[in-house]
């Protein structure tokens, strides 16, 4: 793939023991000895042994193996670890300042130009926050009563205008968990969504309507259970819309609802969504060559600005490697563990990413890390799922 100094900055990364990484593509190398990939093992979705243009790896992902190495090297880090007050006075803010703008507009016309162009620059950045807010929360990094952090979850949910705070933490601490594992890990598109949607056209739909999918994907992969928290969760929801509809007018819901979208639409803070995961960096030969062990990064940070308005969420490398350590806490975590990122490549630029996954025929949504075993589902399985003040901590961490 072709780089973009404007966007990504790549360096020279350090092998890692057993890591064997294939682009299966029908034009990555086989192993010494005139030995190939055991690809058969994979049992692909039949697009993608038509198309076969994810990334596929063998081995775990790399974050938990980082985390450990930094622990023996700067064992104070561990220090970082726990909730941060200052989020739930954070969402408060946010919240009451969406209430105060769908109150300003209650009255103006959805088609108005001031309507919009509200819902796009504040709006969508301050449910974009919202979410990132929830995300924060789902960790448990609120507060160190976990019913706390579920009940401030609903509440920063509510200007969002749709239940889904819930069902978003188990599937986020299974991508945690699972990250880039087939049919675990819902953050990782479809094969019918690499396959459709690999075009320019295709791209700038997934783009424009990237809530969607990410709201909806996890669903058709696999359900999680209906809880106490899920029932409040809807059941508060519900009440809310129900009161700004009655006091406030359809034109404050509709503002709620546009602020969600744009958020998670055509916004530079949505570019997030698709600078994390997605593969960006040059794929060489010799990465490819799964014999030499030098992983294709799965992971990418972003330090620049926007940061600010999204609980740091762009530092995702450190992110994924302490998921105890807050928002506040992060750019600390980096600062003392630098020589771990400093090989690693990260964005400057959320909206060039954004240009550049619609434009770039190198990057789409095909540019994914995949793994068919490995991580676990967090809070589900054969057995009922457990109460929230049950959830082992480990579950918590990682």
């Amino acid at each position: 793939m072709a780089p973009s100094a404007a966007s990504t900055i790549t360096s020279a990364q350090r092998p890692i023991k057993k890591e064997k990484t294939i682009r299966v593509n029908g034009r990555g190398g086989g192993g010494h000895g005139g030995e190939t990939p055991a690809q058969d093992e994979l049992s692909r979705h039949p697009i993608e042994v038509k198309y076969r243009d994810f990334f596929w790896t063998y081995t775990e992902e790399p974050h938990r193996t980082r985390r450990l190495e930094i622990i023996k090297a700067h064992p104070e880090v561990t220090k970082l670890c726990g909730p941060e007050p200052l989020t739930k006075y954070v969402v408060l803010l946010v919240v009451s300042i969406q209430i105060l703008c769908a109150y300003l507009v209650r009255n103006t016309p959805f088609f108005s130009p001031y309507f919009w162009l509200l819902a796009y620059v504040v709006g969508a950045t301050a449910n974009q926050n919202l979410f990132l807010a929830i995300h924060e929360i789902s960790h448990n990094l609120a507060f160190r009563s976990p019913t706390a952090n579920r009940l401030l979850a609903i509440f920063a949910n509510l200007p969002i205008g749709i239940p889904y705070s819930a069902s978003f933490r188990p599937y986020h601490l299974t991508h945690h968990k699972s990250l880039g594992v087939d049919g675990l890990d819902t953050d990782l598109p479809t094969a019918f969504e690499a396959i459709f949607l690999d075009s320019i056209l295709g791209k700038a739909f997934f783009c424009t309507f990237q809530i969607f999918f990410y709201a909806l994907r996890p669903m058709a992969v696999y359900r999680v259970p209906f809880t106490w928290v899920s029932a409040l969760n809807v059941a508060t929801q519900l009440a809310f819309d129900a009161v700004v509809l009655k006091t406030l007018g359809g034109g404050a819901m509709l503002y709620f609802l546009l602020s969600s979208f744009l958020a998670g639409s055509l916004h530079p803070l949505a570019g997030h969504f698709i600078a994390e995961h997605y593969v960006y960096s040059t794929v060489t030969p010799a990465q490819a060559d799964p014999a030499n062990g030098i992983p294709v990064p799965e992971t990418y940070s972003y330090y620049g600005p926007l940061n600010f308005l999204t609980y740091n969420v762009g530092l995702h490398n450190e992110h994924h490697d302490f998921p105890a350590v807050p928002w506040t806490r992060l750019h600390k975590l980096h600062d003392i563990a630098r020589e771990f990122y400093a090989d690693l490549p990260y964005h400057t630029s959320w909206t060039y990413v954004l240009w550049r996954f619609i434009f770039d025929e190198n990057v789409g949504i095909r540019c994914r890390v995949k793994r068919k075993e490995g991580g676990r589902m967090v809070g589900q399985g054969v057995q009922k799922q457990k109460p929230a003040e049950e959830w082992k901590e480990d579950e918590l961490q990682s």
